[in-house]
């Protein structure tokens, strides 16, 4: 994705998904008002993740398919020399396959679930990302126990944005690698330039 010549915190003020890469330069009191939270659609839902897990966002590309890999798991990728898993969010959310449109790309974040607490990187496919939001902890209601489209413990809390719910995810959970049936690894050195 081309980035636009703005300065850090100009990018930021604005909610650019771009602002992840920025985090470390934020302003200290902007970050202490509330959690700061990437949202994205997701099958016509929004859904918001904490942005301290998230690593990049890069264009959606066919990952390389792995034999025997977990239906979730779409295949793996080579993000700068590194083996990253990527998982299709709808299909872990009980639902068919996401087919890709112009705005899929990957979300790279970081969970737990490598070897001796060691954190995961993994990809996550979505539908489009939306923006940068604060969200203040009084505007997070606990998660519901019925009425949504995925498992109660996938998610957080449900977060108040401009008079309508965002899913804020529990990405430890939605990412566990024993769930999706995976080994626990480090990511490794990708052979070749695949994709």
């Amino acid at each position: 994705m081309p980035e636009a010549s703005h300065s850090a915190p100009a990018r930021a003020r604005r909610g650019s998904p771009h602002a992840a890469h920025d985090r470390a330069e934020a302003p200290a009191e902007a970050l202490s008002e509330g959690r700061q939270y990437l949202t994205f659609t997701l099958h016509q839902a929004m859904y918001a993740v904490a942005i301290l897990a998230v690593r990049e966002i890069i264009e959606y590309g066919s990952p390389t398919v792995v034999p025997m890999m977990p239906a979730a798991v779409r295949g793996v990728i080579n993000l700068r020399g590194a083996v990253v898993p990527v998982v299709d969010l709808q299909v872990r959310f009980g639902g068919q396959p996401a087919a890709p449109g112009k705005r899929t790309c990957i979300v790279i974040v970081e969970a737990s679930g490598g070897q001796e607490g060691q954190r995961q990187v993994m990809g996550m496919v979505v539908d489009s990302v939306s923006e940068v939001l604060d969200i203040p902890d009084t505007d997070i209601e606990p998660a519901p126990t019925f009425g949504t489209q995925i498992r109660g413990d996938f998610i957080e809390g449900m977060g108040k944005v401009r008079g309508r719910f965002v899913i804020v995810l529990d990405i430890e959970r939605v990412l566990a690698l024993d769930e999706l049936g995976m080994p626990a690894v480090q990511a490794e050195p990708a052979s070749g330039t695949g994709g």
